[in-house]
């Protein structure tokens, strides 16, 4: 949504938090300190991470704060965290969506909240990213289960090629940002692996939300100026600095659609 402010177009971005990633006696992130902040909870289906009673109170705590619900379905990789690829054909992609979405739509059933949409996690997330046919094959296990359920995925500095798919298999698309990461001059995230990929700056994550918002460019690795068309940030809760900066987030965002 835009809003018109009489001197710019401020964007009302979503903010979006991997959520349900404990497992078990394992305890994993700030759900009940970020939940309030957020406007939708990605959560996870059991194969990356969680399990039946972490889904089930993750689906409760988003609908005590009034938070959409999204699927965050992944490779079949606990010990990995679903952050290593794995060879999938098509089918066996299809299937493991299908069971994790399957899974978390249930819980939401039998708790009265509702499913509304999917973001694959991890490996898999960057995996139909780099790869049109593992796209497709995510976007038609969607459109299979319930054509209804947009896919979540990463906006670029070209959407063009995805949303021609999206289009073409009848699944509306949600491109993302993120506010803690560096970008490459084609709108693709900076890997982790080369310094500077991610920004633990509170103030340079705020920046770099209200940028997004504000639909300005952001400053590549090389130097050159790359625009992102993003309709959801990516924000993360798992430590005290990101729990900080959400709040930082939310606040400052909510000046500037109020500005």
């Amino acid at each position: 949504m835009n809003i018109d402010t009489g001197v710019r177009q401020v964007k009302r971005l979503l903010l979006n938090c991997d959520m349900g990633e404990s497992f078990g006696n394992w305890r994993m992130g700030r759900d009940a300190e970020v939940m309030p902040h957020i406007d939708c909870a990605n959560i996870a289906c059991g194969y990356h991470a969680g399990d039946p009673g972490t889904m089930r109170r993750t689906v409760a705590l988003a609908l005590e704060h009034g938070v959409t619900i999204g699927a965050h379905p992944a490779y079949p990789d606990l010990v990995g965290f679903g952050r290593r690829t794995m060879a999938c054909s098509s089918d066996e992609i299809r299937d493991l969506l299908h069971y994790q979405i399957g899974a978390l739509d249930g819980i939401c059933k039998v708790l009265g909240a509702r499913l509304a949409y999917v973001k694959p996690h991890g490996a898999l997330y960057n995996d139909m990213m780099a790869n049109p046919a593992i796209l497709r094959g995510v976007l038609e296990a969607v459109a299979a289960y319930d054509s209804s359920l947009p896919l979540m995925l990463m906006a670029t500095a070209d959407d063009r090629a995805a949303q021609a798919l999206g289009d073409e298999i009848g699944v509306q698309l949600w491109f993302e940002a993120f506010a803690d990461r560096a970008y490459t001059a084609s709108g693709h995230l900076l890997s982790r692996r080369l310094p500077g990929a991610v920004h633990h700056d509170p103030t340079v994550v705020v920046e770099q939300a209200v940028r997004l918002a504000k639909g300005e460019a952001l400053v590549a690795d090389d130097g050159s100026a790359v625009r992102l068309n993003a309709t959801t940030l990516c924000v993360h809760g798992d430590n005290d600095s990101s729990v900080a900066a959400v709040r930082q987030i939310r606040q400052a965002l909510d000046t500037l659609e109020r500005a």
